[in-house]
């Protein structure tokens, strides 16, 4: 595989802040419905492909939905969740191509995620601090407010969900606009 995949054992991944992947505690108390398992069961309650939950003083942004095994495409900011496909690269070009089309985002997976640091995917299953080394992507993102759209594509021969990172043009993190340099002038 050319890529890193994190794969689910069913349930939703996450993407935290590696700051606060001690304040999450995966799967605890299995009694009752999923939703009451700790914040596992949190992540569990997110209808749709994309939400967010509060971990430590951050949010967390969830894959929801399928248990599709996904990898982030850094150059197109997408993760591109794996639902059909021959093979990899297959399905990554695939992506690739839908991307350069005309694509209908669906209106109930858009939100707004801020971000302050690099992130982690990982198995919302797993407490932060014992995120397995094989099945896990840090992500260097850029600090600020990303608008966040996903929808399920279909082609013959590949299906996937794409989950779209879009900075906005409201103001960054430090107070600037992405037009506007920092005042370096104090």
């Amino acid at each position: 595989m050319l890529y890193t995949w994190v794969e689910s054992a069913g349930g939703p991944l996450l993407i935290a802040p590696e700051s606060e992947l001690g304040h999450w505690g995966g799967v605890s108390g299995m009694d009752g419905s999923v939703e009451t398992w700790g914040d596992y069961g949190r992540a569990c309650s997110v209808e749709g492909y994309i939400g967010l939950v509060e971990i430590g003083s951050q949010q967390a942004l969830v894959l929801g939905d399928e248990p599709a095994r996904t990898t982030y495409l850094p150059a197109e900011r997408v993760f591109l969740r794996w639902a059909a496909a021959d093979s990899e690269q297959e399905l990554v070009a695939a992506a690739r191509q839908t991307l350069q089309e005309h694509i209908t985002w669906d209106r109930d997976e858009d939100l707004v995620w801020e971000v302050r640091e690099p992130v982690m995917l990982f198995e919302a299953a797993c407490p932060g601090a014992e995120i397995e080394l094989g099945n896990q992507l840090r992500i260097a993102l850029d600090p600020g407010r990303y608008r966040v759209r996903a929808t399920y594509i279909k082609d013959p021969d590949n299906w996937m969900i794409l989950v779209q990172l879009q900075p906005t043009v409201d103001k960054h993190l430090n107070g600037t606009t992405p037009t506007e340099a920092p005042d370096q002038s104090s």
